[in-house]
């Protein structure tokens, strides 16, 4: 099973100064509130809900933050309207981008989107143009504790996954995207650490960059992507190299 850039990102993430956690409680919140005025604000009757619950304490979300979403989404008097939308482009020298969305206002993100691709070495497509390149996969990743390789696989196997890569710090599974919550839910059930369980785009094929400046500017097209508040997820088949 090869890599996926999108954990990389997502290991930054975690990394990152106070201010970028901050980003991600925003994020995960705006998700938080679309799924409670779709489903209702009890976990135990909203699937989404409860998912993306387990999604905000994996991100060390404090439980007062995902109460307060949930108490304000469900209010009457609740203002907050996102609409889902996906922009498609290429990077420098044709990296593949999927930019998700929720946004209450499309104009605005949409400029700045564009904006962003144009001043760093791409452009915007129109949509499908990219997308093709990706199918939709599920993905668990789970911290490695030094289990039994046997084990794990019997473990990950039960609950349907369909292929795992293991290496020292994490296990990373691999499963229909429907399968997603019963992955999760079976291997925290058995005592495993999720610390990120969703259904991803992953490429089919990867873009390497040889140019220091194609890569200076890829890196800093996908920073300004993800500290845009209104931006969700940001999938891209660059070939990241490896941290040194």
């Amino acid at each position: 099973m090869s890599g996926h850039s999108k954990w990389n990102n997502i290991k930054r993430k975690k990394e990152a100064t106070d201010a970028a956690k901050g980003k991600i409680f925003t994020k995960i919140g705006r998700e938080i509130t679309v799924v409670v005025k779709e489903g209702g604000a009890d976990p135990a009757n909203n699937a989404k809900l409860r998912d993306l619950i387990a999604k905000a304490k994996a991100n060390n979300v404090p439980n007062d933050n995902i109460d307060r979403v949930i108490k304000k989404a469900s209010g009457e008097g609740s203002k907050n309207d996102y609409v889902s939308t996906v922009y498609e482009g290429y990077g420098p020298s044709g990296v593949a981008v999927i930019v998700e969305c929720l946004t209450d206002n499309k104009n605005r993100t949409a400029g700045e989107v564009r904006h962003y691709f144009d001043k760093f070495g791409g452009n915007l497509g129109t949509s499908g143009c990219v997308s093709f390149m990706f199918s939709e996969k599920g993905i668990v990743i789970v911290e490695n504790k030094g289990y039994d390789e046997d084990q794990v696989m019997e473990d990950c196997f039960e609950f349907g996954a369909d292929d795992l890569d293991i290496n020292e710090e994490e296990i990373e599974i691999e499963c229909p995207p429907n399968a997603v919550r019963a992955v999760r839910e079976g291997l925290e059930a058995k005592g495993y650490t999720v610390l990120s369980a969703e259904a991803e785009k992953v490429p089919a094929s990867y873009t390497a960059l040889s140019s220091e400046d194609d890569i200076k500017k890829m890196n800093l097209l996908l920073e300004h992507l993800e500290d845009n508040d209104d931006v969700q997820n940001v999938y891209h088949n660059w070939e990241m190299p490896e941290e040194e």
